[in-house]
Parts: structure tokens; sequence; C-alpha cells
């Protein structure tokens, strides 16, 4: 019997000077029996760094290279789309190729430059194409955090970010790896 995905309630008090969004967010996702509560965490980062109206989880997980976070448009299109971790570079071509802007939030400790080194000089060649870095430290803080029902406040300012829930509060700074090119 296939184990079932856990509803997560996520309650977001988000204040982000850098863009000056100031919203709250009641979310419900989903988090796979697969997903580490660390990944789940980084969506919730990823959704906050970029948090919009039309910004979205999307319904299917499956790893295959799709928008795990979206902004769609009305006219069918997309706006912005998220991927996480360290994305094979024909994804992040289609990706670039449908969406007008592309965002990767990459984790994993040692391996990420190691991935970047490989992928860099093919990846710069996608102007609407931004790659993230979330530090292992940064993961591990994050994960603590997680739970069924979460009440967070989330402060942006200045690129670090802070996240507190009654009992704990995590700062990091998402390091650049590429920018949008203008």
């Amino acid at each position: 019997m296939a184990l079932k995905a856990q509803v997560i309630k996520a309650q977001l008090q988000i204040a982000d000077m850098d863009r000056h969004h100031y919203q709250d967010y009641a979310l419900r996702l989903a988090q796979h029996p697969s997903e580490t509560d660390e990944r789940l965490m980084i969506r919730l980062l990823a959704f906050a760094l970029n948090a919009s109206e039309q910004l979205e989880f999307a319904r299917d997980l499956s790893g295959e290279g799709g928008a795990e976070l979206w902004a769609p448009n009305l006219h069918g299109g997309i706006d912005l789309w998220i991927i996480f971790g360290q994305v094979d570079e024909k994804w992040l071509r289609k990706a670039s190729q449908q969406a007008g802007q592309v965002k990767v939030y990459t984790y994993g400790g040692r391996s990420v430059p190691i991935w970047w080194q490989q992928n860099q000089q093919a990846l710069q060649r996608y102007e609407n194409l931004e790659v993230w870095e979330i530090t292992d430290d940064s993961v591990k803080a994050l994960g603590a955090l997680a739970d069924r029902n979460l009440q967070l406040q989330i402060s942006i300012n200045e690129g670090q970010v802070w996240i507190a829930d009654a009992k704990t509060s995590v700062a990091l700074e998402p390091k650049l790896l590429k920018g949008f090119k203008a």
C-alpha cells in the first residue's frame, strides 16, 4: 500500500522590505512521504522570497523537472517557474523556454559547488534564469522549524531572511550564484 502525502498547513506573515511586499498567507501543501522536512521548508522559503497573489505550489511533485512552485498568468503562460535541488540542464532549458523567469534554489552541502562547476557555463546562456544556493547550515536550521501546522513570521531585508515561530528563529542569507541578465 502506497503511503499518502501529508497535508501541511502554514500560516505565513511575510514582511519583505526588499520588494515592499507585506502580506499574510494561509497555505496548504502536500509533503510526499519521500520529501524531507528540510526540503519542505526550502519550498516555503522560496514561496516567501517570491510571494505574490499568483504564486502557487504545483499539484504534482513528480521530480520530473516541472515547476514545483509557479506563477501562471492570465494568458495561459508562466511568469515564474521555481525548481529545487541540483537540476539537470535540459529541464532548465525547457523551463527557460516556457516561463518569463526561472529560479533554482539549490542545496545539498558539498555537492552544490560540484553541480555548479559542471553546469555554470551552460546555464549562462539562459538570460531569464536565476540560481540561488541555500547553505547546509541554513537547510538544517530550516528543517528544525518543520511541523504539520506552521505559524511563521518571515522578514526579508537586504537579502537576509529571518524566519521565526513561537519558539525558534532562524537567520539565513541565500547566496546568488547566477542572476538575471537585464
